[in-house]
């Protein structure tokens, strides 16, 4: 009986569970609200580039987020957690997700989706399969089509490209869109998605301060490398460059705070390079031989399902283990 105690013990202290842990000094609600600081740069260069009126998109999809969190715990008779700012933090992922000027109803809708489905129905913070900000993302493409791909020009700057997005200009114009515009923000877009630069500065904060893994991003950046690279290298006329792709759509962002979701993202390092380079490789699909211009979000959201078992494959051999 007592060596059987022992072994539950150790089995218990070894057990590989989903994330959130706590490694360090950081609690959930601190890394929560260290990637709301991080995204504060996306949030100015929304603002700068396309209005003011776009802060009142974000409030509303986080107010909307932590009404439902809260409304679903108190209907359950469960503790609060609005306070880790977990639902908030949904609710800003969210919103810059969305094209500018985004009608505020659908906004609404898509952030109670977003928690309802996308996190409370499986039993809260630790327990969703698929990141809650993306799969909000999905409704909202589904149920209003129209207004989630209808884009507007950068309003701060004049000499803005048009309207259709980078990848979109490439998709069906063959038109390539500068790499400085791409890198600062100056082109159509996601409201969080448009500025290489807000994006990369909020990133490095993050791998910083030890709030993410950097091998994700990197993994997804390789990803992108070695097979838009083999593309670009086979027809340069019908592909372009794979810094293009890299600076274009959703795919900093989408890596960087989309990706590294503790929760729907793998818990080993061999993990995570598998998990990045086949996300890549999907968006470059989707890309280039799909009907869609961009492929991210679905690239995360189908990798989210495949998470569990790169998890069961990648479980580091314990020493002394047998085959």
């Amino acid at each position: 009986m007592k060596q059987q105690t022992v072994d539950d013990l150790v089995e218990k202290r070894l057990r590989l569970e989903s994330s959130p842990h706590i490694k360090s000094a950081f609690t959930t609600s601190k890394a929560m609200y260290c990637v709301i600081i991080a995204l504060v740069p996306c949030i100015v260069s929304a603002i700068v580039f396309f209005g003011f009126y776009q802060l009142v998109v974000i409030l509303t999809c986080v107010l909307f987020a932590v009404a439902t969190e809260y409304i679903v715990k108190k209907v359950r008779k469960q503790n609060l957690t609005i306070s880790d700012g977990s639902a908030a933090l949904t609710g800003l992922l969210l919103a810059l997700t969305l094209p500018p000027n985004y009608p505020l109803y659908a906004c609404a809708i898509g952030s109670i989706f977003a928690i309802f489905i996308g996190k409370e129905i499986f039993g809260g913070l630790g327990f969703n399969i698929f990141n809650p900000a993306l799969l909000g993302r999905a409704f909202l493409q589904a149920s209003f089509p129209v207004e989630t791909t209808t884009w507007v020009n950068p309003k701060a700057i004049p000499e803005a490209i048009t309207s259709a997005t980078p990848l979109a200009h490439f998709k069906f114009d063959r038109v390539l869109t500068d790499v400085s515009n791409l890198f600062l923000g100056n082109i159509s877009g996601s409201l969080g998605e448009t500025s290489a630069l807000a994006i990369l500065l909020g990133g490095i904060f993050l791998v910083i301060i030890g709030v993410i893994n950097w091998e994700i991003p990197v993994s997804m950046i390789v990803g992108m490398i070695v097979f838009e690279g083999i593309l670009f290298l086979i027809d340069p006329t019908k592909f372009a460059h794979p810094l293009f792709h890299i600076l274009s759509g959703g795919f900093l962002f989408g890596a960087i705070f989309m990706a590294t979701d503790w929760v729907t993202s793998p818990l080993t390092k061999k993990g995570m390079w598998i998990f990045g380079i086949l996300i890549s490789l999907l968006i470059v699909i989707i890309r280039n031989f799909g009907g869609l211009p961009e492929g991210v979000m679905y690239a995360i959201l189908l990798m989210n399902a495949v998470t569990p078992l790169i998890n069961k494959y990648t479980v580091p051999k314990i020493f002394g283990e047998g085959k």
